[in-house]
């Protein structure tokens, strides 16, 4: 089959007369041109093969599927061209022409009817579908499987992984909701529980409401009992404050008549005598007339005239001198109390003081039973520190000056042959001026201590510091020895002890009876008033010292 020949540059169309020769082209021209490139067929009719793009196998599935069903239409079509014997197309021969690229014309010439069967595609003849063609269509089919496939597995483990999310989400919330109803369960059971915890309680505190309802009203029945008693103690308690006010008064009235009377006619009770009357009156001094020693000197028992006296002779070492002397001359001979020894006379030239004779000795020798001496009772004991804080006040608040002993203990206690208190030893005493603006109404005189240290004020000791209230130190003291009849010594911190361990009982003397326990414990608290360390704390005598002894004085009946 032979082609004419056309020049490169030329675009000739051949004019296509025969039907068969125009389904001819248009088989050849069928989607030559895809959208995303061109299929060119070099094929002669010599037996040329067709070849596609590289490109076109990147069509999409749609595309193919269109061309497939193109394809096979426009192959029936022809084979029934060729089977009805259309001779003007066996007689026209097919010739290629190549022009441009997006089109391919055919031109007709004069040929035998066999050279175009010779020359013609087997595949066009025969109705083959070995076209390369058709192999890349079924290709592309494959690929479009593989291509929905894979899209689908990828749908697939889409769906999966989200599944599986969905599921783990699920899962953790269903394990929080386990542990909240475990939580909730954990917390109703104690919940449930507390009502039992609460009703036990609610009992144990209504049987407590009960058991307080009836301690109530025992306790009410108690009061009411008792509020009679209490009404007539106040009653008493008023008439003895009335009374006790009304005594004060009447023994102040006392003690300034007194001081009156003594001033007055102290010369009929104070009397000079000689160095020889001295002599005779105690046999020159006899040993077996010595009676008592301190620190001024010796104490002989003589006979002045027809009355019993005790001669205090100065010994030559003694501490105290002619300022001593004097001192005591001057106090105790313008001054009378019941509880205050009497300065008979003196004898100056020797320094020698004459007193009444006091037969039952010191305080000190009756707490220690010297001589086999009956023991003191506790009746007697607490008439004796009601006087000796009776004529402590007396002196305390003479005019024109307060007058404190300065040297207070059981040995300057003297007892008469009532066993009355004789307070005497004032050689150590000293004057205070009164100041209206002070606390006690007196000055502190500044001085040397001097004394027994046992029952000095420890204020005193330090300072050097002396006033009524260092009496009062010592006056708790004595207090506490008349309770105990031990050493001063220490005493003060025993008793506050026995006290503070309730046992007092233990501490008391058994030789003075037996101790009424409720005024044994008043007496020991106030004598660890008086003897408190710092002076501010110590008690007035005569405003609550007194208050309290005298009417232990008045219940014992005695003097």
């Amino acid at each position: 089959m032979r082609s004419k020949s056309i020049s490169p540059g030329q675009q000739r169309r051949g004019k296509l007369t025969n039907p068969a020769q125009k389904l001819f082209r248009r088989v050849r021209s069928l989607d030559v041109n895809g959208p995303r490139g061109r299929l060119t067929n070099p094929a002669s009719l010599d037996g040329g093969s067709s070849t596609l793009s590289r490109s076109d196998a990147d069509w999409s599935t749609d595309q193919y599927d269109s061309l497939s069903r193109r394809s096979n239409s426009q192959n029936s079509v022809l084979s029934s061209c060729f089977s009805g014997g259309l001779a003007y197309v066996a007689s026209t021969p097919f010739l290629r022409t190549e022009g441009s690229e997006n089109e391919s014309e055919l031109s007709t010439l004069p040929q035998p009817t066999e050279d175009l069967f010779l020359s013609s595609p087997p595949s066009v003849l025969d109705g083959s579908i070995e076209d390369p063609l058709y192999d890349e269509l079924e290709q592309a089919k494959a690929e479009r499987d593989d291509v929905a496939a894979i899209r689908k597995a990828k749908a697939s483990e889409s769906l999966y992984t989200e599944e599986s999310k969905r599921r783990k989400e699920v899962e953790e919330d269903l394990a929080k909701e386990k542990e909240e109803l475990e939580k909730i369960n954990k917390e109703q059971d104690e919940v449930m529980g507390e009502p039992c915890i609460g009703q036990d309680q609610k009992s144990l505190l209504e049987k407590q409401i009960e058991e307080s309802a009836e301690m109530v009203n025992e306790l009410e029945q108690k009061i009411t009992s008792a509020v009679g008693p209490l009404r007539n103690y106040k009653e008493e308690w008023d008439h003895l404050q009335k009374d006790r006010d009304n005594a004060l008064k009447e023994a102040e009235e006392l003690r300034r008549n007194r001081t009156e009377a003594s001033s007055t006619h102290m010369p009929q009770f104070f009397s000079e005598f000689s160095f020889s009357e001295i002599e005779e009156a105690t046999h020159h001094f006899d040993p077996s007339l010595k009676i008592g020693e301190g620190g001024y000197g010796n104490i002989y028992k003589g006979i002045l005239g027809q009355t019993q006296v005790a001669v205090k002779m100065r010994r030559s070492n003694s501490m105290q001198g002619p300022a001593e002397f004097q001192q005591e001359v001057n106090v105790l001979s313008k001054m009378r109390h019941p509880n205050l020894i009497t300065l008979v006379g003196a004898c100056p030239e020797a320094w020698t003081l004459i007193y009444e004779y006091i037969p039952n000795g010191s305080l000190e020798d009756r707490l220690s039973c010297m001589d086999n001496s009956p023991p003191l009772s506790w009746q007697t004991r607490i008439c004796i520190a009601a006087e000796l804080c009776s004529v402590l006040i007396f002196l305390h608040s003479s005019k024109p000056h307060s007058i404190v002993h300065g040297d207070l203990k059981p040995a300057n206690i003297l007892l008469d042959e009532n066993l009355a208190t004789k307070l005497s030893d004032f050689g150590i005493c000293r004057l205070l001026d009164h100041k209206e603006d002070s606390s006690n109404n007196t000055t502190i005189c500044r001085t040397d201590p001097k004394g027994t240290f046992t029952y000095m004020d420890p204020e005193f000791v330090t300072t050097g510091e002396l006033s009524p209230k260092s009496d009062v130190y010592s006056f708790g003291i004595i207090l506490l020895r008349l309770l105990t009849a031990r050493p001063a010594l220490g005493i003060r911190r025993e008793v506050e002890y026995a006290l503070n361990k309730g046992n007092l009982k233990t501490l008391l003397d058994p030789s003075a009876g037996d101790w009424p326990f409720v005024q044994a414990e008043m007496l020991a608290h106030l004598a660890l008033r008086c003897s408190e360390m710092s002076r501010k704390n110590r008690p007035d005598l005569a405003s609550e010292v007194w208050s309290v002894l005298e009417p232990m004085k008045a219940s014992c009946g005695m003097r």
